[in-house]
């Protein structure tokens, strides 16, 4: 497993994204709704991996909307959007936003774009448990 580090922009809250894939074998994508367009987010998740977001309380922002049951994370202070975490089955799963990372060049600069429009919560639930990852907010 490697460990790929990242950051918000001022550097208030820390990634470690661990994964065996190699960033060329990364599948990653866009979404299409509002939130992560205005951001211009790049995000993934790797099943066999995890992802830690590491933060002061006050550094972190969590911000919900659509559905209501995921928590996109943002730096406090900078407003970087990082990724996203949702409660599944006991434990809890995210993706990270690639351009967070260390190695964000690494990516796709233009991946393809998910339009998500009309899942209900049972369907966005499957799909992310079969997408992504273990995560943990440490704050």
């Amino acid at each position: 497993m490697t460990i790929y580090p990242g950051s918000c922009h001022c550097g208030a809250v820390k990634i470690q994204f661990t994964s065996d894939q190699k960033p060329e074998q990364m599948r990653v994508g866009r979404c299409a709704c509002s939130f992560c367009r205005r951001h211009g987010a790049r995000t993934m998740g790797d099943p066999a991996g995890s992802v830690e977001f590491h933060a002061a309380p006050d550094d972190l922002s969590r911000y919900r909307f659509g559905l209501g049951i995921t928590d996109y994370l943002l730096c406090a202070k900078c407003g970087t959007y990082l990724g996203a975490v949702m409660p599944a089955d006991g434990r809890q799963i995210g993706i990270v936003n690639v351009n967070a990372l260390d190695i964000r060049d690494t990516f796709d600069p233009a991946p393809p774009l998910h339009h998500y429009d009309g899942e209900d919560e049972a369907r966005r639930r499957a799909r992310r448990r079969k997408f992504w990852m273990p995560a943990s907010v440490i704050a």
